[in-house]
């Protein structure tokens, strides 16, 4: 049965893989144009830094160097139910460098096209066994981002030897560059 978790919580994570899904529905009918959400990744080490260019795993660098992160690929519309985009993740793999992985969710073009957050609901995160599809986790962000272009959905990061997940719901008013700005 999956853990339901609240904003701040944290759980362990004990499965070495597992995939990532992330969804949302757009209100696209308030702006007049398609909403574009993007899922990013960055691999940061115990600087908080990105570990290296490759470390940053996005719509143009589906990989990680080491093959421990595996984003499916940008879907462009959010259409339907269920997960949007998902990253499949093998910990067993992960490059000895890496102590946090950082999610996050961007709206493409978002300024050009007048769009924030505020015009997306039903955001998750969650964490299933690929092979079972049992879910492991889920995070609803509940918060209304009014102003956020950029949200970072949660965290999965290394204590004491451990892996483990933290529901962040955090927003960011200036997109993607000022994830990467903060994370080089």
């Amino acid at each position: 049965m999956a853990i339901n978790l609240q904003k701040g919580q944290r759980e362990n994570l004990d499965a070495p893989k597992f995939t990532i899904g992330l969804g949302w529905d757009t209100n696209s009918s308030s702006t007049g144009t398609d909403f574009d959400l993007d899922a990013s990744l960055f691999l940061l080490g115990d600087n908080k830094k990105i570990v290296s260019d490759e470390h940053f795993v996005f719509y143009n660098n589906l990989i990680s160097p080491d093959g421990s992160v595996e984003h499916t690929g940008d879907n462009l519309t959010g259409d339907g139910d269920g997960d949007d985009e998902q990253v499949k993740v093998d910990l067993s793999k992960i490059d000895a460098k890496v102590a946090e992985i950082c999610i996050v969710v961007t709206i493409h073009e978002a300024e050009a096209r007048r769009q924030n957050f505020g015009q997306v609901r039903n955001s998750f995160i969650r964490i299933f066994d690929a092979l079972t599809n049992q879910e492991i986790l889920k995070y609803e962000l509940e918060e209304d981002f009014s102003i956020e272009t950029a949200v970072e959905f949660g965290r999965i990061y290394k204590r004491e030897g451990k892996w483990k997940f933290e529901a962040v719901g955090v927003g960011m008013k200036g997109g993607l560059q000022d994830y990467l700005n903060k994370y080089q």
